[in-house]
């Protein structure tokens, strides 16, 4: 159905392959105020804008997923080509302009023909010039233009030369369009290998017939000219392209046997390093203007079940939508700056060959390992993955990778087990513990493949086929502007569904008992409030839900306490601690709150057998737990949001959850049976 927009404004859709600069002309078309949508009943996004009022062309301006032909090898490339033919809202575009990578001609200028041959109304933009410059060669605007019987002008993305005879085209195109008379055809040329043969061939000779020398303006020198026409001549007529000798230069480094692995295993650790260490500070800034507000509406208002919900509710759960965002920030920003460099590319080959072993690709990696740092942003990330099947495949295992929330829970149940003469212990067994988690994560990777077909329903191969471009420098503004996009999309997509989440909780962890009678003469006020937070937790349905799984709880060594911290922590794993600290009621204050809360555990008691409730067996029982399970609700929102599904969080959810009760299971009677308790 079309919008009054569709119906009104002219639509123009740019298509392109990836990499060939489309993003960068819709931002100058669109002066970057877009919004972003999806494609009815898929993930598939895609920004519209009108046209910039300084252009004089009142047009809406669709910039769809890149594709490389018209026949989708993809879910998500079916959806965009379907699109063009009949968009959803805004129907079938008046023009349609195609961006064409002046350097990879021989591939993109199938896209453009197939476009022409279905009967669309196309300009093409070539793009990419300043490369093609430096190998002293330009295409020919007017040849391509005759032999492909369409508009082509050179748009340069960086300096906007060229965008205001390209606005002269579209001007013209659309004023001279008879859109009702224009019968759009399907394509279905490349079904057939011989006319897939001939169209390539086709397209050789027509690349062979517009790549001309560069000539200088200045006052030329004949003979010097004709001695470099004997040399020039031979390559504008052989099949040879210009090697771009630069990049070759830096691909023998960067794409080398031993040193490439070498240097992309540095930059993926600076790249985590960065996520991980310089979000931190923004990420306790947040935290602490958040905490700081909620302090406000408890020290101020008369305390009651609503200022709880403004303080506990909605506050803390707006604090745990944008605590994320430094990191998203960071990760999208580095991410950008390594794929508009072409080094992105580089390292999703060089890693392709391990995780292909595992059914993953090259471009898993980059997610997988911002998955350490925190899974939020990694399962967003994920959305570099062009192919479907190994995207949905990428987002179910990032939840396996050990993120940052689960230090404090392993640096509590660590401290606990180790001798106090032994602290060095404590570092190894850390390292064990992530190197366990990237050891299992590539385990369940394999054992999921093996059914990838009944959980992920999608057909497509598994195949890497990755085009390398050319490097150049980033283009900060279009890098900036991209993340600033991105953030923003998981704040108003991810956001209410992360708040809404925390708002169960809450009410979980606070009712019934909302004013428990507890003695708090004499305490300082903040222990006072832990004592009677304490009280109100013990006495919620949370804790009836603990009480209920106690059953569940009994093999493990564990009590409905624990179940509690467990529930508790889905909020986030780092809220284990804590919930610990008010289910054991230690009100110390928070430097003297990790002694007083291993001391408490230390002393506690199984209520109905009267046996110690921390052993060493349940305490690595419980860091195996949080190695497999996934404890958090933020996680399970944006796995929805990004795989347009319930199916992919709720499995994660079940199956990881069982096998990390079966797994703790397991570790805590295996060590009993061997004598360690």
């Amino acid at each position: 159905m079309k919008t009054e927009i569709g119906i009104q404004t002219p639509l123009i859709t740019l298509v392109g392959p990836p990499n060939s600069g489309k993003t960068t002309l819709f931002n100058l078309l669109s002066g970057k105020n877009y919004k972003t949508v999806n494609y009815p009943g898929s993930t598939v996004e895609y920004y519209t804008s009108k046209i910039l009022p300084k252009y004089k062309i009142d047009a809406e301006v669709l910039d769809s997923p890149g594709i490389v032909s018209l026949i989708p090898e993809s879910l998500d490339e079916k959806v965009a080509v379907d699109s063009l033919y009949s968009h959803p809202k805004l129907g079938r575009p008046d023009l349609v302009i195609v961006t064409v990578d002046s350097c990879q001609l021989s591939r993109h200028l199938l896209l453009p023909k197939q476009l022409i041959s279905s009967g669309f109304n196309v300009i093409i933009v070539l793009t990419m010039a300043d490369i093609l410059k430096k190998r002293g060669l330009k295409v020919s605007e007017r040849k391509l233009s005759e032999a492909l019987n369409c508009d082509v002008v050179l748009v340069n993305g960086r300096s906007k030369e060229g965008i205001e005879k390209l606005i002269g085209l579209i001007n013209n195109n659309l004023i001279h369009n008879d859109k009702a008379s224009r019968k759009i055809l399907p394509y279905n040329g490349l079904n057939d290998n011989t006319r897939l043969l001939d169209s390539f061939s086709e397209i050789e000779k027509i690349v062979h017939g517009v790549y001309e020398p560069l000539t200088s303006d200045r006052n030329i020198d004949l003979k010097s000219a004709n001695k470099e026409l004997q040399v020039l001549q031979p390559d504008t007529t052989s099949t040879n392209f210009p090697i771009d000798e630069v990049t070759l230069k830096i691909d023998k480094i960067l794409l080398h046997r031993f040193w490439g692995f070498v240097i992309f295993l540095i930059v993926m650790g600076v790249t985590f390093t960065s996520i991980f260490w310089l979000a931190q500070p923004l990420m306790n800034l947040v935290d602490e203007l958040f905490s700081n507000l909620n302090s406000l509406v408890v020290e101020n208002f008369e305390k009651g079940w609503f200022t709880y919900l403004v303080s506990d509710g909605i506050i803390s759960g707006t604090g745990s939508v944008l605590v994320f965002v430094p990191q998203i920030l960071i990760l999208f920003l580095i991410l950008g700056l390594l794929e508009d460099s072409g080094y992105l590319a580089r390292g999703a080959m060089l890693i392709d060959k391990p995780l292909s072993k595992v059914g993953l690709n090259g471009r898993s990696f980059v997610p997988m390992l911002s998955g350490y740092a925190c899974a939020i942003p990694a399962i967003i990330a994920a959305r570099t993955i062009p192919n479907r099947k190994e995207r949905l495949f990428t987002i179910f295992i990032i939840p396996l990778m050990s993120c940052s929330a689960r230090l404090p829970v392993y640096a509590l149940l660590i401290a606990y087990i180790i001798p106090q003469d032994k602290l060095w212990l404590g570092g190894i067994i850390l390292g064990g513990i992530y190197l366990l988690s990237m050891i299992i994560s590539m385990m369940v990777a394999w054992s999921v493949n093996k059914f990838s077909k009944k959980i992920f329903k999608e057909q497509e191969s598994s195949s890497f086929i990755l085009e390398l471009p050319s490097y150049r420098i980033p283009k900060l503004s279009s890098v900036i502007n991209h993340t600033y996009n991105s953030s923003k999309q998981y704040i108003l997509k991810a956001g209410p569904m992360i708040l809404g989440f925390s708002l169960i909780l809450w009410f979980l962890t606070f009712f019934p008992n909302i004013n428990p009678a507890v003695e708090t003469a004499g305490l300082p006020s903040d222990q006072a409030e832990n004592l009677i937070r304490a009280e109100r937790l013990e006495n919620s349905f949370a804790s009836d839900l603990g009480k209920i799984i106690q059953p569940v709880m009994t093999p493990i060594g564990m009590d409905w306490r624990i179940g509690v911290s467990l529930i508790s922590a889905f909020a986030a794993r780092e809220v284990f601690v804590s919930s610990l600290a008010l289910t054991f009621k230690v009100t110390s204050d928070i430097e003297q709150e990790q002694n007083t809360l291993l001391n408490s555990l230390r002393s506690a008691r199984i209520e109905s057998t009267g046996q110690q409730l921390f052993t060493t067996a349940t305490s690595i029982g419980l860091i195996v737990f949080f190695i497999f399970a996934l404890q958090c609700l933020s996680t399970v929102a944006v796995s929805k949001k990004e795989t347009g599904g319930w199916k992919i969080p709720l499995l994660q959810v079940t199956i990881f959850t069982s096998l990390a009760y079966v797994m703790t299971l397991i570790t805590v009677n295996g060590l009993r049976f061997l004598g360690i308790q």
